[in-house]
């Protein structure tokens, strides 16, 4: 094995992170480039909602200071996008026309915030909390007290719910499908998990049985903000829309390359695509289950670092299969404490 390799990895969440410090590891010859749209090192977008509790530096969410990635000889490009990935020629191409080869290639992309499309058009009048940069614009746009409405839930946006809810503002809530994605509840699960996010302070509106979201609209002058429209006529007022609809895997890229891709990249137990030089891993892949005979996500944070583990190991020689790391189920603890895989990232 040639210790002069060149091991490209896209993405700086979780996996990827995780990944490199492997790769240095195993591989303390080898070249390492990990590729990131942000223009940030690793941080934990997890601990976001901690902006409303007076962290406002953003080296406060690194994970890793910057000197890290110098010092472990780790090449980190920030601000850079991948358009396409050439896998006959191994080469990754950015949007600057630049062409980076590579010998072995780990996509751990993750994904990005699902918007639904009949939403779509109402794009401007909504906001994000995806990044520091968007978590920071909503703390500023967010008055002492203020509401938030956040529509559709997801775990994620319920981890901020929470943090809202603690430091005082009024939060609304627009239920619906993917109220407790990714997790998949019973009936009488979602009834049981409500109850409990109204005791907690949400306000909860069954956005279905109101005729679903017909149309959002800027408030008006002196009032807050924004202003949904639900089917049968009701109406609730926030000062920041948050949509928060689960996750769609970033793939874009690699629609060329020639690797299996079904809602996110599909892989082998061992993390393998189906070109031997491109692995994944991460929210971005789906790993086959020879028990369920299904392919299928898992985006735990302990999960998605043993992912990135485990690329890695693979990557230098190993040829292992994933084991899962946490339980990723939900369930309600003493009729009044939520509990989730997805809100333990320590």
């Amino acid at each position: 094995m040639s210790a002069t390799r060149h091991h490209v990895i896209i993405g700086t969440g979780v996996a990827g992170n995780q990944a490199a410090r492997t790769l240095r590891q195993r591989e303390p010859a080898a070249r390492i480039s990990l590729l990131t749209l942000s223009a940030l090192p690793f941080y934990n977008r997890y601990d976001l909602p901690r902006v409303f509790r007076g962290v406002h530096d953003w080296r406060e969410f690194l994970v890793d200071p910057p000197s890290y990635y110098e010092e472990r000889r780790i090449g980190l490009r920030r601000c850079t996008r991948v358009v396409n990935v050439d896998a006959k020629r191994k080469v990754v191409v950015l949007d600057h026309n630049e062409e980076l080869r590579y010998d072995t290639l780990l996509v751990a992309s993750g994904g990005r915030a699902y918007l639904p499309e009949e939403l779509s058009e109402y794009q401007p009048l909504l906001d994000g909390f995806g990044s520091f940069e968007q978590a920071m614009a909503m703390r500023r746009k967010l008055p002492e007290g203020g509401s938030v409405a956040i529509l559709g839930g997801d775990m994620i946006g319920l981890d901020l719910a929470r943090t809202l809810i603690d430091t005082g503002h009024r939060v609304i809530l627009a239920a619906g499908k993917q109220t407790f994605w990714p997790h998949v509840e019973t009936p009488e699960q979602r009834r049981e998990l409500l109850q409990v996010l109204e005791r907690m302070g949400i306000e909860v509106i069954e956005s279905d049985e109101e005729g679903g979201i017909a149309s959002i609209r800027a408030g008006a002058r002196g009032f807050a903000t924004r202003r949904v429209v639900f089917g049968n006529g009701r109406e609730c007022t926030a000062d920041v829309l948050l949509p928060s609809f689960g996750l769609v895997p970033s793939v874009e890229f690699m629609l060329g390359s020639g690797v299996g891709i079904e809602r996110g990249l599909l892989v082998s137990p061992s993390l393998r695509t189906t070109d031997e030089s491109i692995l994944a891993a991460g929210d971005v892949c789906q790993i086959w289950s020879g028990e369920e005979k299904r392919y299928r996500f898992y985006y735990g944070w302990k999960n998605v670092r043993a992912m990135g583990d485990l690329a890695a190991r693979n990557l230098t020689g190993d040829d292992e299969t994933f084991e899962p790391a946490q339980d990723e189920t939900l369930h309600v603890e003493g009729g009044a404490t939520i509990h989730s895989p997805f809100w333990e990232y320590a």
